[in-house]
């Protein structure tokens, strides 16, 4: 093996040592909890978790499937979880009988509690290392016949591990093709809500206070799995802290972070940074002016418009603060520095160089072919092409009715067997659609379509014929009867010859679409996702040649566990203390949105310990999708329930600052104090705090 020249070493060696210190300094990392950095932890904080320490914390953590964290928190599959993480069951549960948006919820027994129709909580059982299978199936390929040969074998495993509808399987990417996992998961369907706030108390602040701190948030609820039609016997599940966590002392968040790009190439960054944030934000801030006037028609739009806007506003203020740090020369010139090395050590090696040395620049290459064909991709393919619900679910039908009759393996991975039970949950949930709301979205969308391909391009012009976005909006969202479970389910169930012979305007609309999207989904798949794997793969392979594999890979949405400790920062010159206190909260009220607290807290002042700490900060590393994740002790006790970050750690998305990231969380003492003397909640503080 030939080594690499001097002054090369010195500069990859620089590079390692400060990637390899970093974490022990920096409280870095969002760690497999098959991968954790123990040694690190004790070196720092006294405390080493082992393997039983650490299986406990992977049986007692679970996952919303919609794209939240939570935890088992009793014997009798008690979940914790962010209110914003259920919003969507809250709204769904609100009728003028049972007003749960605006007044919220406290079940006073298991009779009481109330079915969430499109909730899915997984537990993780077991994790298996699949690389080499899916390696050996893409060998030798490239392009299209990569992405089909990577597609069929992630279906096989999947298929052979879900072995009914109560168990998930999924085939995870890690290290960016460095590594693939297989995660098998219980999966629970049957979720009921136990608890849950106004909604005025869990978004106490709004826009204006979100990613920012001091805050005073309850942004809490609480649900339960029931198998069986009774409440899961949960042995495996977290303790509930009365004094909460203290100043300085070590914690650890246990959750599903969505994904990261710490590991990105230098070239994917610039593509991010100059073309997807731009026409992201461009269309998230159109979204938000549209939703605030719809909000003003009445009060049924101001709710269902309200929620929505939320998100909107939650991913314009992240998404800029991301943005904000690609645009930070700093931090480029450091990543490119980091890449600039690794790449150097590896055309030093001509080992290394002839298997890996051209890696970079094919993914730069597949940067361009995604700059040409993205926003189309986009528009008619990416994760709500259409935002609509109505138009979601036609394509769900239409989709069906085509895959599922192909051997699994060749099927769209979204209609594998292993997802085919989520996918009825979505198709047969009970969740109210507010028709006045879709045709809004679906004409918002329309016009984002005609107004970036042209009046005159082929798809704007089959699409819309003769008609504006909102007429054709108002068409579709007037005729279909997609919003009917039931309907649904029938046209499901009745396969392809139901979907052929139905004439629901929207089944047609998404039929209509289907040929280009798929084709435009093929060619993204081939040359844009196909080389990014593939050469991906080739950078994980380079860098764990040069540096090593003890790393975190980038978040998955998978299980991940930090650790760091309660602690304040500075921020514009000022000390930011690490808690405040439900007295704080009342001083914080004004009467009006978003300050406007529910009378609830009013009636209760006199019952409550106003010194109570309510938010808490910490320096664990996390990112969206942590959202309901416990905050543990070392004795595995919930000391708080992660809801946010500060402003700074939007940044996580690309790197981690010890300074300023920090985590917030309600602390666990104010969640009984709010449960027993605000909410009428004796029962669940007694489940959280009973003897066990």
């Amino acid at each position: 093996m030939t080594r690499p020249s001097a002054p090369l070493r010195a500069i990859a060696l620089s590079v390692l040592a400060l990637l390899a210190i970093s974490p022990a300094l920096a409280d870095e990392g969002m760690w497999l909890l098959n991968n954790f950095p123990s040694r690190t932890v004790a070196a720092k904080y006294g405390f080493a978790p082992d393997q039983a320490w650490l299986d406990e914390t992977r049986l007692s953590a679970v996952r919303l499937a919609g794209g939240c964290s939570g935890s088992f928190v009793s014997p009798s599959g008690l979940v914790m979880t962010n209110y914003h993480c259920v919003v969507g069951c809250v709204q769904d549960l609100t009728t003028a009988e049972r007003p749960v948006y605006s007044r919220g919820f406290t079940a006073k027994t298991t009779a009481d509690e109330v079915q969430c129709p499109n909730v899915e909580i997984n537990q993780l059982i077991e994790v298996t290392d699949v690389t080499p299978k899916v390696l050996d199936a893409t060998r030798g390929k490239s392009g299209a016949a990569f992405a089909d040969a990577q597609r069929e074998a992630i279906a096989t495993i999947s298929k052979a591990c879900a072995t009914g509808p109560d168990v998930r399987c999924d085939v995870v990417n890690l290290y960016h093709g460095g590594q693939y996992d297989l995660y098998k998961y219980r999966r629970f369907q049957d979720v009921r809500l136990v608890f849950a706030p106004e909604y005025d108390t869990a978004f106490f602040g709004g826009d204006p206070d979100n990613f920012n701190f001091p805050r005073w948030n309850l942004d809490a609820a609480f649900l339960r799995v029931y198998q069986d039609g009774k409440p899961l016997v949960a042995p495996h599940h977290f303790r509930f802290s009365k004094a909460g966590a203290k100043e300085g002392e070590l914690v650890f968040v246990a959750g599903h972070p969505g994904s990261t790009s710490r590991l990105n190439t230098v070239s994917e960054l610039v593509y991010e940074r100059d073309a997807a944030y731009p026409a992201m934000m461009m269309r998230m801030s159109e979204l938000r002016g549209m939703l605030r006037e719809f909000e003003k028609r009445g009060p049924e739009h101001k709710r269902y418009g309200e929620s929505t806007r939320f998100f909107v506003e939650n991913t314009i203020k992240s998404s800029k603060g991301q943005w904000d740090t690609l645009l930070d020369p700093a931090f480029m010139a450091r990543k490119t520095a980091d890449e600039t090395a690794v790449r150097e050590a590896v055309m030093a090696n001509p080992e290394l160089a002839a298997k890996y040395g051209d890696a970079w620049d094919k993914i730069a290459e597949a940067q361009q072919v995604k700059r040409r064909i993205g926003p189309r991709h986009a528009a008619l393919e990416g994760r709500r092409p259409l935002l609509s619900t109505l138009f979601g679910h036609a394509r769900r039908l239409v989709r069906a009715a085509d895959e599922l009759p192909l051997p699994n393996e060749k099927r769209l991975k979204e209609y594998g067997d292993a997802a085919l039970p989520g996918l009825r949950q979505q198709l047969a949930a009970r969740s109210p659609i507010f028709k006045d709301l879709e045709v809004e979205m679906l004409a918002l969308s329309l016009t984002f379509m005609r107004e970036q391909f042209g009046t005159d391009d082929p798809t704007v012009k089959s699409i819309l014929g003769a008609k504006s976005p909102e007429e054709l909006a108002k068409e579709l969202v007037s005729g279909t009867t997609l919003e009917d479970p039931a309907v649904r389910m029938k046209l499901f169930e009745g396969g392809k010859a139901a979907i052929d012979a139905s004439t629901d305007p929207m089944i047609l609309f998404a039929k209509k679409l289907d040929t280009e999207a798929r084709a435009v989904r093929r060619q993204y798949e081939a040359d844009v996702e196909a080389v990014e794997d593939q050469y991906g793969e080739e950078v994980a392979q380079a860098w764990f040649a040069v540096r090593g594999k003890d790393t975190y890979p980038d978040a998955t949405f998978t299980l991940r566990l930090t650790y760091g400790d309660v602690r304040g920062y500075e921020h514009d010159g000022r000390t930011v203390a690490p808690f405040t206190t439900l007295g704080g909260m009342f001083e914080r009220a004004t009467g009006a949105d978003p300050y406007d607290l529910p009378q609830s807290w009013f009636a209760a002042r006199d019952r409550l310990d106003l010194a109570t700490p309510f938010n808490l900060v910490a320096t664990t590393d996390i990112l969206g999708g942590n959202s309901g994740s416990p905050m543990i002790n070392r004795n595995r006790e919930v000391v708080g329930l992660v809801f946010d970050g500060n402003i700074h750690s939007l940044g996580g998305e690309y790197w981690f600052d010890l300074s300023k990231n920090r985590t917030i969380a309600v602390h666990s003492a104010a969640m009984l104090e709010a449960l027993g003397k605000v909410y009428g909640g004796q029962r669940i503080v007694d489940e959280l705090t009973a003897a066990r």
